[in-house]
């Protein structure tokens, strides 16, 4: 775990690559293996992940074995930060365009995982997802409070409280997380917030779930100003109003 973690501090430094020559360019990989299990002729890890991200691909469990390496090297390079900074950039022109009110009720939704805090940390160590999702392991991972930031969204969140956007963070996690995940935003920079919802034990989807929680916050008066995350569940639905942004994440699929 201490070798993830400063593999992680050297990345957000900027040294990672030239510390242990990781590359960090896009490397075309062929897997053998397509999102289901099956055989997908011809089909490069690139091919696979521009499926993902334009959600063509949907309801796949494991990142093809093959593409492992090809995820790795996007996860920890260069393109991932690039990749986040150009999502960041297009919201930050869009809030600044905005003529806000001045009673307190404009709010930016966040998702928490791979949005605002990261668990790259945890995945590198498991494959970057190739292996299968172990509830009992991520959720050790999780009561650990480790997670770190990802930049790119911590200065979107540190900008939109400077225009006077509030932060209104909803995740999947269970309320019994609450406190872990309070503590680990606040440690890594999300220092206040309007709301903090967690999923509890209500049923149904990540998309009906989030879109019933937006409408909540519209019936108590609030003004869903954008709403991002890095799951397509994130952003479709109902009460997403005028824009959405997402992140990338070619590591796992929530539908």
């Amino acid at each position: 775990m201490g070798g993830v973690l400063v593999i992680w501090l050297l990345l957000f430094a900027g040294a990672v690559e030239l510390s242990l020559g990781i590359s960090h360019e896009i490397h075309l990989l062929r897997p053998q293996l397509g999102s289901s299990g099956h055989h997908v002729p011809g089909l490069s890890c690139l091919s696979w992940r521009l499926g993902v991200e334009a959600h063509n691909i949907i309801e796949w469990s494991t990142v093809p074995q093959a593409c492992e390496s090809y995820v790795g090297h996007y996860m920890l390079g260069h393109q991932y930060r690039k990749d986040s900074r150009a999502v960041v950039y297009e919201a930050l022109t869009y809030a600044q365009s905005l003529k806000l009110a001045v009673d307190g009720k404009d709010i930016w939704v966040f998702d928490v995982d791979e949005t605002s805090p990261s668990n790259l940390p945890y995945y590198a160590k498991h494959g970057f997802r190739v292996e299968a999702y172990n509830s009992t392991q991520f959720n050790n991972w999780v009561y650990e409070g480790k997670a770190p930031a990802l930049p790119e969204s911590l200065k979107l969140y540190k900008k939109l409280l400077s225009l006077g956007i509030k932060a209104v963070f909803i995740t999947g996690r269970p309320e019994a997380q609450r406190n872990v995940t309070a503590a680990n935003l606040r440690n890594v920079g999300y220092h206040t917030w309007e709301k903090l919802i967690l999923k509890g034990s209500s049923a149904g989807t990540i998309v009906v779930y989030k879109s019933n929680e937006r409408k909540k916050l519209k019936k108590s008066g609030y003004r869903i100003i954008d709403n991002i995350g890095d799951q397509w569940s994130d952003i479709l639905g109902t009460n997403t109003e005028n824009r959405t942004f997402k992140l990338s994440n070619p590591m796992y699929y929530i539908s």
